[in-house]
C-alpha cells in the first residue's frame, strides 16, 4: 500500500494545478471569512439578546466558497488521469483497483484536510482579532472567540471534516463519471444548486426536511454554536448526513471502478 500512496502523491503534487488549488482552498476560506466578519458590527444590536450573532459560524463563512476549490482539486485528481490515459499505466503497475482507489482517496483527502485546517484556523484567528474592534466584546455580552472554547473548536474541527468529506465525494463522483465537465457539474450541483433550490420551497415543513437531508445544508450545521434548538438538524447529525452521502457515493465508485474497463 505504501508504494501506491507514494505513486498517488507523486502524481498529485506534479500536476501544476494542485498547488494553486491548495492555495485556493486556504485563501478562499480565509478571505470570505474575514470579509464576513469585517462586515458586521454591534451598532444596532449591542447585546446577544438583540443581535444573537453566531460569531464562530460567521468566521467560518469562507468554507462555503473554499469547498468549490476542494471539489475541483478532487475531481481533477481523478479525471486528469483518465483523460491522459495514465490510468492504464497505473493499473498495470498496481492491478488492485480497490488499492488504487484507496490510495488516491487517502492522498487527496489528507491534502485537503491539511489545507482546510490552515484556512479554518486562520479564519478563526483573524476573526478573533477583528471582532472586538466591531463591538463584539465581553462588555457587550460576547465572549472572546477562541479555539479553546468547546463549541468554537467543534465548529472549526467540523468544518475541516466537512471539507474532507467534500473531497471524498469529489473523488467518488469523478471515479463514477470519469469526465471532468460532468464530474464538476455533478459535484457543484450537490454543493450549491440544491441548497439554493431549497430556498424557493415555500412550505416551511418541506423546506426544513430538505435542509435536513441536503448534503451541504445539513453538513454545514456543524458550524453553528448558538440557537441549536432552531436548527433543522443538530450539528454532528448534520455532518453525519454528509458522511452518509460520501459513503454511498464511494461504494458506488468502488463497484464501478472494479467492474469496468480502465478507459
Amino acid at each position: 500500500m505504501s508504494r501506491v500512496l507514494r505513486a498517488e502523491w507523486t502524481k498529485l503534487r506534479t500536476v501544476p494545478s494542485t498547488a494553486w488549488l491548495v492555495a485556493a482552498v486556504i485563501g478562499l476560506t480565509l478571505a470570505l471569512g474575514v470579509a464576513a466578519v469585517a462586515s458586521v458590527d454591534t451598532a444596532h444590536c449591542p447585546t446577544p439578546t438583540t443581535c444573537a450573532e453566531d460569531t464562530a459560524r460567521l468566521s467560518l463563512t469562507g468554507v462555503w466558497l473554499g469547498q468549490a476549490a476542494v471539489a475541483v482539486l478532487a475531481v481533477l485528481a481523478v479525471t486528469n488521469e483518465h483523460a491522459s490515459g495514465l490510468i492504464r499505466s497505473t493499473l498495470a503497475a498496481s492491478p488492485s483497483r480497490v488499492r488504487v482507489l484507496a490510495g488516491r482517496l487517502t492522498v487527496v483527502t489528507v491534502t485537503v484536510v491539511a489545507a482546510a485546517a490552515l484556512g479554518v484556523a486562520g479564519s478563526v484567528l483573524a476573526a478573533a482579532a477583528i471582532l472586538p474592534s466591531n463591538g463584539f466584546t465581553p462588555a457587550h455580552g460576547y465572549a472572546q472567540l477562541s479555539l479553546a472554547d468547546g463549541p468554537t473548536l467543534r465548529a472549526a474541527a467540523g468544518s475541516v471534516l466537512y471539507l474532507g468529506l467534500v473531497a471524498v465525494i469529489g473523488v467518488a463522483v469523478a471515479t463514477i463519471v470519469r469526465g471532468t465537465a460532468a464530474a464538476l457539474t455533478a459535484a457543484l450541483t450537490v454543493l450549491y444548486a440544491i441548497p439554493l433550490l431549497v430556498r424557493f420551497v415555500s412550505d416551511p415543513g418541506w423546506q426544513e426536511q430538505l435542509q435536513r437531508w441536503s448534503p451541504s445544508s445539513a453538513g454545514l450545521t456543524i458550524q453553528a454554536t448558538t440557537g441549536l434548538e432552531r436548527l433543522p438538524i443538530q450539528p454532528w447529525a448534520g455532518l453525519g448526513v454528509l458522511a452518509g452521502y460520501a459513503f454511498v457515493t464511494l461504494v458506488l465508485a468502488a463497484a464501478l471502478f472494479h467492474s469496468r474497463d480502465a478507459g
